[in-house]
């Protein structure tokens, strides 16, 4: 029983049922408290561009869990218009956004806003974009991103991708979508299971376990090609790969050698090198965001725990130590926060540990929770569970008070994973 955890991998990738729909939809189950409402006019001229930028801009905030939208009147401000402070202050707005669209000579468009702070009657900025109609959601995330950066002071993540993996029918999907989950796009397909997605730090490559070998084997996917190299095929099992936060190498859990150790290996597949001996199961690697450490999943004390060791191979030191079943470590991007899967009386639950002050919070409520995933900001977890009998991807706050569940209709998603932030 105590090993029993070690099988995950397989036996997750194993119990998809049948999806219909690629589209993602997003339901926000549980909001923050306290949050800041802002009033983001209608663009004028915006109507040229459906969908409409605002609704996608404020739908985006919301479901942050930090702001409020509150329903302005009918009016035909825009970006450069005087603004009535007192008048939006008596409208309850602490916040404000004025836009406009226009065509350009070319036939492309420009979106001009501005944000404001209504309290303190003060202009925080604004930005033009340029962009023709296949760019509106893209656009539309980035003013996202300006607005929520201008008004929190931490960057947005509205821009940024997520990957999961969806089971069509007899087909496996590596699905790579927009954080609001709009947007799916296949990046591989396969009859055979695809599992544990890892994004490179330039968010150009995944690294992902494929079995159409009959075999877990690890993969180096380009999503600009479309081409890919294997990274491990060796005897035995090749799983869970993590890249380092340079992107020059990937840690994987290897059986080559018998039982499970963690290796690194370049994405070429060159340059193995095994960091560790022992008699135990160590699997499920992570560098730390400065890459100095790699946290892992280890039965070496008897149960399933976390350890820590120097990215170069050396002494592990325990990391977890509340219950007997703790697994599948991610690190805050600050590096002070570990996320992880805990078992509490019986239930599969993301819990998040202090390194600090070494305390440990529960952050859901349901009880099949997988594969935590944390945006590039720290500020949420995205994380596969199972929702009466199906399964789903949830994002929940990495205070716990903000909650959303992701959901295909008709069909289970899992392995989910939260990609970096865009470079422009």
């Amino acid at each position: 029983m105590l090993r029993r955890w070690y099988f995950l991998l397989v036996l997750a990738a194993a119990a998809f049922s049948p999806a219909a729909s690629a589209q993602l939809s997003i339901e926000i189950t549980g909001g923050g408290t306290n949050r800041l409402p802002i009033a983001i006019v209608p663009f004028a001229g915006e109507g040229a561009l459906p969908p409409g930028i605002t609704s996608i801009v404020r739908a985006n905030l919301e479901r942050s869990g930090l702001f409020r939208t509150i329903e302005p009147p009918p009016s035909a401000l825009t970006e450069a218009s005087p603004v009535n402070f007192p008048e939006w202050r008596s409208r309850l707005a602490d916040a404000l956004v004025l836009g406009s669209v226009a065509v350009m000579p070319d036939g492309r468009y420009e979106v001009r806003f501005r944000v404001f702070d209504v309290v303190k009657q003060a202009t925080l900025g604004g930005v033009a974009y340029t962009l023709n109609k296949n760019q509106v959601r893209a656009t539309a995330h980035r003013i996202s991103d300006y607005i929520y950066e201008k008004l929190t002071g931490e960057r947005g993540v509205f821009s940024t991708r997520i990957a999961y993996v969806l089971k069509r029918g007899n087909r496996f999907e590596l699905q790579i979508a927009d954080a609001d989950g709009a947007g799916a796009e296949t990046a591989l397909a396969s009859l055979e299971p695809i599992i544990s997605p890892s994004w490179s730090p330039d968010g150009r490559r995944l690294a992902y376990v494929s079995f159409e070998q009959k075999k877990p084997v690890v993969y180096v996917h380009s999503l600009q090609s479309g081409q890919r190299q294997v990274a491990a095929n060796f005897k035995g099992s090749n799983s869970a790969p993590a890249w380092s936060p340079d992107g020059s190498r990937l840690a994987v859990a290897l059986s080559r050698e018998g039982g499970s150790q963690i290796f690194t290996v370049n994405p070429d597949g060159s340059n193995l090198r095994r960091l560790m001996s022992s008699t135990s199961i160590d699997t499920e690697p992570v560098f730390s965001p400065d890459g100095q450490h790699i946290y892992f999943t280890s039965d070496r004390g008897g149960s399933p725990q976390i350890y820590r060791m120097p990215a170069n191979g050396g002494d592990p030191q325990r990391v977890t130590f509340d219950g007997t079943y703790n697994v599948s470590a991610r690190i805050s991007p600050d590096g002070k926060s570990l996320a992880y899967i805990a078992r509490n009386s019986g239930r599969f639950q993301v819990s998040m540990l202090d390194l600090g002050a070494r305390q440990v919070q529960v952050l859901t409520d349901s009880d099949k929770d997988e594969s935590p995933s944390f945006s590039p900001n720290g500020r949420m977890i995205l994380l596969a569970t199972v929702i009466g009998g199906r399964g789903v991807l949830s994002a929940v706050s990495s205070d716990g008070r903000v909650k959303q569940r992701l959901t295909v209709t008709g069909g289970d998603v899992r392995e989910p994973a939260w990609g970096p932030f865009i470079k422009e």
